[in-house]
């Protein structure tokens, strides 16, 4: 088939690789360049840059409204328009270029987590499944009818990072086999439920703070849905912050388990805990305790909690916040 692929960032690379090695792109649409790093110099999007690597012509066009840029997406004639995190919205006049319409690659069981997050809602939601949704795009977000499905178990020790590289990976597959089932006529679109609908909003820096007054549970799903970026961070007595890239819900009981300077059950939370049997650091939280495994201090990488335990001696019964 001839293509027309448009995304923007790392999650639409194996798509968009994929798709190259059996079918002709004629052309790949992504975000424009934006400055980044130390020297705030202009990048390419990593899709933008991947194209170039694979010998297809890549444009960044700041909209799709403009006529002229509508006319020359229609001199491309493209059986399809493959669409994975783009980032831009695609005007109508586009939707209706291509023979067999627009295909979106979105990374949730639609119509659960439409959006711009739902990786990272997923988890914070505390979801044990969520996978792979290929639709025919339409002007609504998300909305569109379903082609294919392909679910997947969120472990207990997935964060945003890990199922996100997994995702990535099954979008380009789910993509390949909705073409082929298109050509082959062997597609019943699906109309979206009603029911289930569920909005993944994009991610506020504001509620990336630890507030260790979430419960327990909460908080864990939050840090590893936050994980690696932007990064579930709490603010030292010193003013740097720490990051908390992998935590569990401990399972510590309030009642069993208290440092010698509270009553028994009555610490409050924030408090350090000590370290569990594996390394981890426990941290007191709204009903229990979590288990933080990989952190990363201000100005170095991330490390393993034992690591961190090995070089800073903290005290039990105090508060995190006054020992970092």
């Amino acid at each position: 088939m001839r293509l027309i692929f448009m995304g923007s960032p790392e999650f639409a690379v194996p798509s968009l690789k994929k798709l190259a090695s059996i079918h002709e792109i004629s052309s790949v649409y992504s975000q424009p360049p934006r400055a980044s790093g130390r020297g705030m110099a202009e990048r390419l999007t990593a899709v933008a840059e991947a194209a170039t690597e694979l010998g297809i012509s890549a444009r960044w066009p700041i909209s799709l409204k403009a006529a002229d840029i509508q006319a020359e997406i229609a001199s491309e004639t493209p059986d399809a328009i493959i669409v994975v995190a783009y980032g831009l919205l695609l005007p109508q006049a586009v939707l209706d270029i291509p023979k067999y319409g627009c295909i979106n690659g979105h990374a949730s069981l639609l119509p659960r987590w439409r959006g711009a997050a739902p990786i990272q809602r997923a988890i914070e939601a505390g979801d044990t499944q969520t996978g792979i949704t290929t639709m025919q795009m339409e002007a609504g977000l998300d909305t569109g009818p379903m082609l294919l499905t392909h679910p997947t178990t969120i472990d207990n020790d997935d964060t945003a990072g890990t199922l996100h590289d997994r995702l990535a990976d099954m979008t380009a597959t789910c993509l390949v086999e909705t073409l082929d089932a298109l050509q082959a006529g062997a597609l019943s679109p699906q109309t979206q439920a009603d029911d289930g609908i569920t909005y993944a909003a994009k991610i506020n820096t504001q509620e990336t703070e630890i507030d260790f007054n979430q419960t327990a549970e909460a908080l864990a799903y939050k840090i590893r849905a936050f994980s690696p970026f932007p990064g579930c961070w709490l603010m030292g007595k010193s003013g740097k912050r720490m990051k908390l890239l992998m935590a569990q819900d401990a399972a510590i009981s309030v009642s069993k388990y208290s440092p010698s300077s509270y009553p028994k059950g009555t610490y409050p939370n924030g408090i350090y805990l000590g370290q569990s049997e594996t390394g981890d650091l426990l941290i007191s939280a709204a009903e229990g305790a979590i288990a933080v495994r990989q952190l990363q201090p201000a100005g170095k990488k991330p490390m393993p909690a034992r690591d961190f335990l090995n070089g800073k001696a903290l005290v039990i019964g105090q508060s995190i916040h006054d020992q970092l």
